[in-house]
């Protein structure tokens, strides 16, 4: 919620959290939501926006690079979509409008970067890169809109599944998230998350494990892992509005995460000797609202 150049930080940014990491964790809260005065909850727009991202070389890393990173998101007559590190959400769930309860489910598809490039420590180049993994999968989750700080804020609880149809990892991730967010101003927000990514054995293979052949390469000892809890991210972002409001015009995005790597994704040599489990993330953007 980890997986190299996943983009992720700016877009879960742009998203306000509706994610984090160049990677794989996946973390977000809802679109900016301005003042009821000027608030056309049904009305249909798009957010499209780029900036830089910082982070490690690959998921488990302690070498950091920068990346440029691209999001969108946006509305049609009530059902949103929104990118997510490398990953595009559609909620088929019409959003009601005003404070409610917001119903999410919908299909989930992208792709998984990690280890396909930029690798930095000689170790982890010697076990070599991997293919980009194709995934699809799919959500469900619910929100309350005007919950505490006024209408407008936005707490969000939600699961999102997807599994690689391309036959490189040939396994699944789950991803549980709880993000809130709210309006500080007609021109300011915030949102904070927690995530987690459960992954699958045939994750670790691909990713995490050392064979022998890939020990006498790299020198790392033989490893085999199995499936567990990846990782735990922590992620806050902020938006700011230079040109009209939090509905429309452009923005400037920062964001940053926090991840822990977990179980034997964490005790892998290919983090524990060649990286660390401690990951952290960054990213600035603009983006405009149409």
């Amino acid at each position: 919620m980890t997986s190299q150049t996943r983009l992720a930080l700016l877009v879960a940014a742009l998203l306000c959290f509706p994610a984090t990491s160049a990677f794989a964790q996946e973390s977000s809260p809802p679109a900016p939501t301005p003042p009821a005065e000027t608030a056309d909850e049904n009305r249909s727009n798009f957010t499209i926006g780029g900036g830089a991202t910082y982070m490690p070389s690959y998921e488990g890393s302690n070498d950091y690079i920068i990346s440029p990173a691209v999001a969108a998101r946006g509305k049609i007559e009530g059902f949103s979509f929104f990118t997510r590190n490398t990953q595009l959400f559609v909620d088929l769930i019409p959003n009601p409008s005003g404070p409610s309860f917001d119903f999410q489910l919908g299909p989930v598809g992208g792709v998984n970067l990690n280890r396909t490039g930029r690798l930095v420590d000689p170790r982890i180049k010697a076990l070599g890169s991997r293919k980009v993994a194709i995934e699809a999968g799919g959500f469900i989750g619910i929100g309350k809109t005007g919950l505490i700080t006024s209408d407008y804020d936005n707490l969000t609880l939600r699961v999102a599944y997807v599994h690689d149809v391309s036959q490189i990892y040939r396994s699944y991730v789950v991803t549980p998230s709880i993000e809130y967010g709210t309006p500080l101003s007609r021109k300011a927000f915030v949102a904070l998350s927690v995530s987690a990514d459960y992954a699958g054995a045939g994750y670790s293979r691909a990713y995490f494990d050392v064979d022998a052949a890939g020990a006498a390469r790299s020198g790392l000892p033989v490893f085999s892992g199995g499936k567990g809890w990846k990782d735990v991210t922590f992620g806050v972002v902020g938006s700011h509005s230079l040109t009209g409001d939090l509905l429309h015009g452009l923005g400037l995005y920062v964001t940053g995460s926090y991840s822990r790597m977990q179980d034997d994704f964490a005790a892998s040599p290919v983090t524990r000797i060649a990286g660390s489990p401690d990951q952290w993330f960054g990213a600035v953007g603009l983006g405009y609202t149409f």
